[in-house]
């Protein structure tokens, strides 16, 4: 027969043991979250890294609140000097995942940023028709949104009651922000198909119901279309990489692109837009910095009632803080 004293030592040995497992076993997990929150498998492709495994709910961390910090000093400095009246910030690192966002929920006029979900609409389509991209169609003019409205004019435009095949169309709207082309190719499309875009991304854009040429996109939600792209979650990852290959062909160069050295790609869009009624100017450039080994997602949204030139100032100034800020932690 066992004796107490035995029973007892035996039961205190066994609790220490579960004790000691559940400990290691909890710090290894937390240890496990801290140093990996998304899992992804390395792909042959140039512009998109599919994520296999994400936790959706990483924000700000301690590394990245300098960063924060200094942008939001270079904000209100602006502001101060009368230089800008607002800005809006979304960072995100596309490797582990944190974010952190300055005004993210302030909304804007997308203007020309709605070219990508345009876009993507039609690589979405064409996953099921292969022969659409080679589909031609007639480019009309809208005064209203022709080129003759944009400060920052396509070096090369489409010729209107002239054919091009729907992917020339979507060249020419994205790497020269060719509002002819945006018109031509969004008036074939339904509005069922484009706002089946914004349904299936999750993106809100109900304001546009009552005031179509309002504000009505916040920064943190346009940003998701380029997240999704990088993560090749909503078109597929052929799709997806031509996408992000025409966005790293953007010509104009002068805002985001101008804050990081001449050899990072960046896949970007740029958008511009001024109210007549109280003269206010909205500039915006959102994209994707392939910095080697870090890649991160920038978007930078101003208001200015100066000129356009105020806004693509602050957002190189932005991009340059940013990534030498991220290139010094490497």
């Amino acid at each position: 027969m066992i004796s107490k004293k035995i029973l007892v030592l035996w039961v205190f040995s066994v609790l220490i043991t579960f004790s000691i497992g559940y400990w290691v076993a909890r710090n290894n997990q937390t240890s496990n979250l801290h140093k990996e929150e998304i899992i992804r498998k390395n792909f042959s492709y140039k512009y998109i890294n599919p994520i296999l495994e994400c936790n959706p709910d990483i924000s700000l961390n301690n590394q990245l609140t300098p960063l924060k910090q200094e942008i939001e000093t270079i904000i209100n400095r602006e502001i101060n000097n009368k230089n800008i009246s607002f800005a809006a910030i979304y960072f995100r690192d596309l490797n582990n995942g944190p974010w952190f966002g300055i005004n993210e929920k302030e909304y804007f006029s997308p203007a020309s940023l709605i070219k990508v979900p345009i876009l993507m609409a039609y690589l979405k389509k064409a996953e099921n028709e292969p022969t659409l991209l080679q589909k031609k169609l007639t480019v009309i003019s809208d005064p209203s949104i022709g080129n003759n409205i944009q400060n920052i004019k396509p070096s090369q435009a489409t010729i209107t009651e002239t054919e091009y095949t729907i992917e020339k169309l979507l060249e020419e709207m994205i790497i020269y922000s060719d509002n002819n082309a945006y018109n031509t190719l969004a008036q074939n499309l339904t509005s069922e198909e484009i706002m089946k875009v914004y349904q299936d991304l999750d993106v809100d854009i109900s304001k546009a119901f009552t005031n179509p040429n309002g504000n009505i996109i916040t920064i943190k939600a346009y940003a998701s279309f380029f997240r999704i792209l990088y993560n090749a979650s909503y078109l597929n990852q052929e799709m997806s990489e031509k996408a992000l290959n025409l966005l790293s062909q953007v010509e104009f160069k002068d805002a985001l692109v101008a804050g990081v050295p001449q050899e990072i790609t960046v896949s970007h869009k740029f958008g511009e837009r001024k109210y007549l009624d109280n003269n206010e100017i909205q500039f915006h450039d959102c994209g994707i910095v392939y910095k080697q080994k870090n890649p991160y997602l920038l978007c930078i949204m101003t208001k200015t009632k100066k000129s356009i030139n105020q806004g693509i100032n602050l957002i190189k100034e932005i991009s340059k803080t940013t990534y030498q800020t991220i290139d010094s932690q490497k």
